[in-house]
């Protein structure tokens, strides 16, 4: 069976908004990442397991506000007090993860298939999402990451890179192609590319 992603029927590849007379190179683009394993990990509050050693890919938990732990396969975000979010283009890990990290501990969800995420790169990325976003863009830099809200719908944001700025969306599938015509619609005034 093959899954379908969030944004098959309305991701269109293309030239939209005002991209005339414009270099391809500095317009958005708009893309969706699929087919990442997206687990969710949450140290229970009585739990006295210490994370100080403990290290899935290389990579260690730390629980320090905006924080994201990466190499080049896996990304571990901070969501809150003890909860983490991990990214990776590795399937196997999962295996590892129910390995290292037990269910007397820790909890463990596997959110690979309810999340829809869109990647948008750009100089103009952050003013995109200062639109529909309270939150300050000036200060978040590289490998930060925050929870908030996009045109009210609730969304997960992991700054990959800033020069050019390219930032990773996750929303809840359901939101998945509201969420893609809230940003696109926010894209148009600077022109973008849907790949």
């Amino acid at each position: 069976m093959t899954p379908v992603s969030a944004l098959d029927n309305i991701h269109i590849k293309g030239l939209f908004g005002d991209h005339e007379d414009k270099n391809e190179k500095d317009l958005l683009k708009i893309s969706e990442n699929k087919n990442l394993l997206i687990i969710q990990i949450v140290q229970y509050k009585d739990s006295l397991f210490s994370i100080a050693n403990l290290k899935i890919d290389d990579l260690s938990l730390k629980n320090e506000a905006l924080n994201v732990s990466n190499n080049h396969n896996t990304r571990i975000l901070w969501n809150g007090p003890n909860t983490w979010l991990l990214v990776s283009n590795k399937k196997e890990l999962l295996k590892t993860i129910v390995e290292k990290l037990d269910e007397n501990n820790f909890a463990i969800t596997n959110l690979s298939h309810s999340r829809a995420i869109i990647e948008l790169e750009g100089e103009k990325a952050k003013e995109v999402l200062k639109k529909g976003c309270p939150y300050d863009f000036n200060e978040v830099k590289k490998n930060n990451c925050l929870n908030s809200t996009f045109n009210g719908m609730s969304v997960t944001i992991d700054l990959l890179e800033d020069n050019p700025n390219k930032i990773r969306i996750f929303t809840l599938r359901s939101f998945g192609e509201s969420l893609y015509h809230s940003i696109t619609d926010s894209c148009l005034e600077f022109g973008y590319k849907s790949i």
